[in-house]
Parts: C-alpha cells; structure tokens; sequence
C-alpha cells in the first residue's frame, strides 16, 4: 500500500506532501479559529466556511499523516480493522463536504437573489439544519458502504497500489461476488454527487439571472468575481469525484485514480482557503454595494 514503489521519490515526495499538509492544517485550522473568535464573521456565510474547513481539515488528516509514513517505512502496511475505521471517517468527511458546498451555494442565492429576506430565510436554526444534516447522513451512508465492505470475502492478495483506504481499492481484493456492492457504491456515489451538483447548478442559473438583470457594470463585475471562487472549488472538487467513482470499474486505472484522489485529498483542502477566504470577503462587499 503506497503512492509509489521508487526509492528515489520516497524523500522529496515526503517533504512536498509534508508543506503541503502543513499549511491545510494552519489554513483550514487559522479558518476555524478566525471565523469563531471574530464576531463580525458570525454570519450564514463564514458558518459554512468554518465547516467547510473542518471537513477539509478531517479527511485530509485521515490521509495524509498515513501517507507520509508510508514514505519513510521500509514497508507499508494497515490492519483491516484501521482500514475500515479510516474508510468510514473519510466517506463521512467528503459526503459532508458535498453538502456544505450546495449550502454555501444555496446561501449565495439566498443572499444575492433575495437579499431583503435573507436574515430570516437563513436563520442560525436553518443554518444549523443545513450542516447537521449533512454529518447525519454521511455518517449512515458510510457506516452501511463500510460495513456492507468489509463483510465479505477478502482473497489470499492483500496489496494494494494505492495510498489510502478508500471504497474502491480494497474492493480488487474481493473474492466474494462485488456487482451487488459496485451497483450500491454507484447508486450512493451518483446520488450524492448528482443532487449536491444539482442544487449547486440551480442556485448558479437564479444568480446568474439575478446579475444580468443588475444594472451595475461594478456590480455585476463584483458579483461574477465572488461566484467564481466557490465555483473553482466546486469544479474540481465534483470533477474529481466524478473522475473516479461515477466510471465503470473496467476503464479504472489506479495511477489515474491516485493523481485524482491526491488532489482531492490532499491539495484542494490546501487551496480553499486560500481561494475562499479573500473573495468571500469581497463577496459581502459586493451585495451591501449592490443591493443597496
């Protein structure tokens, strides 16, 4: 189990995964910090945020720490029953994150296509509602995936070519029938990546709507800057996750499957907050200019 057999990659990509889950930890953890000392961000909008930060902050530490030392030990081992318990916290983490993108995408039309009742459209219960909800559900989607898993039938191979316990690697090792759990793990993985990319795709349409109708140039300029950023976070994260689950398992190749799941995992937890924070921020601006 590992991201890559040559020697010579072990030391440089142990110090490149290093910095960069050293500042997804400082990034994400400064986001939560942040968004719950500073009053002023107590608002609909920084709440998804903080969240969003902790779920980035929750798989990619079941990741990558394991990764790390997969780098530096002479051999890369995992018990079943570690496996299957980082298998559930990672399932739990990305689900939730799906959720919370189409809530932060719901909070932007709310706020853009509704301004004047969006203080009582997204109240604190509503917005409580929005994020529990989400952990709830992931949390039984991926305790039934893991445990429907790891219940059957395991060959005499144990080795994987991948670096995390993810749904489908473990899979390959099977020597029970797998077309009843791929036909499951389809139908869950297209649910949750269709109806989260869907409300996001509705919510998308109404603002877009919304700013064509503003009869500010600044405006609108403001308004497409502050979309954009959720929006890159949205298309490589579902592009990703479309990439690798939503392919039928005869075109799965796990070296394409690795690169995809390493930016998944590792490098947009990294990125978004840095691509959220700072035009988040002119996101506010930009409705009390527009709207006003």
């Amino acid at each position: 189990m590992g991201i890559t057999n040559n020697p010579r990659l072990q030391a440089p990509l142990f110090g490149i995964f290093l910095v960069i889950y050293l500042v997804t930890v400082m990034g994400n953890l400064g986001m939560v910090i942040l968004t719950h000392l500073d009053s002023k961000l107590h608002t609909p909008m920084y709440f998804f945020l903080r969240h969003l930060s902790i779920t980035d902050l929750g798989y990619s530490t079941v990741i990558g720490p394991k990764m790390m030392v997969n780098f530096v030990v002479h051999k890369n081992t995992i018990s079943y029953n570690w496996c299957d318990t980082r298998l559930a916290l990672f399932e739990i983490f990305i689900i939730t994150e799906l959720l919370i993108l189409s809530a932060m995408a719901y909070d932007r039309y709310v706020a853009i296509c509704n301004p004047l009742f969006y203080v009582g459209v997204m109240a604190e219960k509503v917005c409580w509602a929005l994020v529990l909800t989400p952990y709830l559900y992931s949390t039984f989607v991926s305790l039934f995936l893991t445990i429907k898993l790891f219940k059957l039938s395991f060959c005499d191979s144990n080795t994987i070519s991948y670096f995390s316990c993810d749904c489908l690697p473990p899979m390959s090792l099977l020597c029970s029938d797998t077309h009843e759990l791929e036909l499951i793990v389809l139908i869950f993985s297209g649910y949750n990546l269709l109806s989260s990319f869907l409300i996001v795709l509705i919510s998308y349409m109404f603002i877009l709507v919304a700013i064509l109708r503003m009869s500010s140039t600044k405006g609108r300029c403001k308004a497409f800057s502050t979309c954009s950023s959720h929006l890159t976070v949205v298309v490589v994260f579902y592009g990703t996750l479309l990439f690798i689950y939503l392919q039928p398992k005869s075109s799965h190749t796990f070296a394409m499957d690795k690169m995809a799941s390493v930016l998944y995992t590792l490098v947009i937890p990294m990125l978004n907050p840095l691509i959220l924070q700072p035009k988040e921020q002119r996101s506010k601006r930009c409705s009390d200019e527009s709207f006003n």
